[in-house]
């Protein structure tokens, strides 16, 4: 309300100074008629003025720093898949009884076409994973994740990913699993029903992990070749890849 205040105090000043400079300007030259021509063109420009300072001047720099917000998010998603990510995708495909659907897409990323990247992540949006991971696994899983624990915690900590909404769905997914599974004392003796619940926050993750590294991919191919080299090398789902190359 202050503020709403003292903007309307300036308002007037800058208003009743033009009216002033307009007086003193008659008092001086006794052209009415001159002042109102001028008056009337500075007016008919305006609408002119907002539209290229608040439309087009604004669009291109809000463009750039969207941009430049993007390339500092893709860079933290980045960190993610080289810590946590992709080491994630390789276990647990490992226990999606489903996971030959994910191969039989996924495996030929090097070879996609933007609308490719496109058509496969919209299909995959409604994939859901069989994940059944045994209580030794699932115990082997945890320890996996409280050591990422402090790294996950710093990613959250980045304001900017209030911008990539899937991303910080993706976080939240992950921690929360990670929490769960903390809580538990030893994941190898644990009831149905709880065993139940834990492989459902697990699934969670995964699907969430799955398409965000199909989005990633597409940004990779799109601006880093050279790391997009690398990323289909280590492609977890491909079973063939191999960061080693092997030809020139």
């Amino acid at each position: 309300m202050k503020k709403m205040k003292w903007q309307l105090i300036l308002g007037l000043i800058l208003i009743s100074l033009s009216g002033l400079l307009y007086l003193f300007h008659y008092v001086i030259f006794k052209d009415i008629h001159h002042i109102f021509i001028y008056l009337l063109g500075d007016i008919a420009f305006v609408p002119i003025e907002v539209f290229l300072v608040t439309i087009v001047v604004h669009r291109l720099l809000s463009d750039r720093e969207k941009k430049a917000l993007l390339t500092k998010l893709n860079m933290v998603i980045g960190a993610f898949f080289s810590e946590v990510g992709t080491k994630l995708l390789i276990f647990l495909s490992d226990y999606d009884k489903n996971s030959n659907i994910l191969m039989e897409h996924l495996s030929e990323v090097r070879i996609w076409t933007a609308r490719d990247f496109k058509e496969i992540y919209k299909k995959l949006k409604s994939y859901q994973s069989d994940v059944k991971i045994n209580p030794e696994n699932l115990e082997n899983l945890k320890k996996f994740l409280i050591k990422k624990r402090e790294f996950l915690l710093r990613l959250l900590e980045n304001p900017n990913l209030l911008e990539h909404e899937s991303f910080t769905d993706l976080l939240w997914a992950v921690f929360h699993l990670t929490e769960e599974l903390e809580k538990r004392e030893n994941c190898k003796k644990l009831p149905a029903a709880d065993y139940g619940h834990l492989i459902g926050d697990t699934k969670r993750a995964y699907n969430i992990i799955v398409l965000e590294w199909i989005a990633y991919m597409s940004h990779l191919k799109n601006n880093y070749p050279y790391l997009f080299s690398l990323a289909i090398r280590t492609n977890p789902f491909d079973l063939k890849a191999s960061p080693i190359i092997m030809t020139g």
